[in-house]
């Protein structure tokens, strides 16, 4: 009785969670008419596929897409390699200060966005990197980064000693040991890492709004909220490219979905 009421309570909390998708998806294909006819929770009369199409064609939504990919996965691979080399100096080097720096990074990682806003719009003038994708590749990867070397320094820190003396006892120097003893052990962890990261950095649209300027350069988030802004779409095609918005991230996180479940168990055995 007790497993069919937690069952039962846990199939509700699944549908309310997937609604506003599936209300996205119902009126991506849907056209206006239908839309003002039945509203929008009414079955269309038939698949219209043009508002999909139109929003595609106006945003120049391939361009968008290879921006966002780029941008998110060039930050998720940077950002689990930075915060590797930083958590293993910390986490198993055991250097000086330790905790001070650890408890810096954390400060980092807790400092809102709005602050950052002006020292890096003056940082990238000045190197001659504002509005391009590069600069917010940096930004990121700093920022996630942060959060990264957090997490993965007190994961190391806690890494058995015995693998590490016997690897060095076979004649492995530093590097050795880092990326053929502790990265393949930690790569669960590594894992979780980058498809948060890269979703992270997807969905990000405060600062690159800020540091984007150019509609060729802009990211997925930065052009729907611009058009949106410019109050140019009716509600069908407002979730035409809502949809368009988050497959990209769903998809994603569906490929990665087994490599991301590994990594949770394993870290809740550990």
């Amino acid at each position: 009785m007790t497993r069919r009421l937690v069952v039962g309570v846990l199939a509700i909390l699944a549908v309310l969670t997937l609604f506003p998708f599936l209300l996205v998806l119902l009126n991506a294909f849907k056209s206006p008419g239908d839309y003002t006819t039945g509203g929008p929770l009414a079955l269309p009369d038939a698949l219209y596929f043009q508002g999909i199409v139109d929003f595609w064609v106006r945003v120049d939504f391939g361009q968008k897409l290879v921006n966002s990919t780029v941008i998110a996965g060039s930050v998720a691979v940077l950002a689990v390699l930075v915060s590797v080399l930083t958590a293993y100096a910390l986490g198993i080097g055991r250097v000086k200060g330790r905790l001070w720096i650890v408890a810096v990074f954390l400060l980092a990682n807790l400092m809102p966005q709005e602050a950052l806003v002006y020292p890096l719009y003056f940082l990238t003038k000045e190197v001659d990197l504002y509005d391009t994708r590069l600069a917010v590749i940096i930004i990121f990867t700093a920022i996630q980064a942060a959060f990264g070397t957090y997490l993965l320094s007190s994961v190391l820190s806690t890494f058995p000693r015995e693998i590490v003396e016997a690897a060095r006892i076979d004649g492995a120097n530093r590097w050795q040991v880092l990326w053929r003893v502790v990265v393949p052990i930690s790569w669960p962890t590594l894992s979780v890492l980058l498809v948060f990261f890269f979703i992270w950095t997807w969905n990000e649209f405060f600062l690159p709004m800020i540091m984007l300027v150019s509609n060729d350069n802009q990211t997925v988030p930065v052009a729907l909220g611009v058009l949106q802004g410019q109050r140019l779409m009716d509600a069908t095609a407002q979730s035409a490219s809502a949809l368009l918005g988050i497959i990209p991230a769903v998809v994603f996180f569906l490929i990665f979905q087994r490599t991301l479940t590994r990594g949770i168990a394993v870290g809740a055995v550990k």
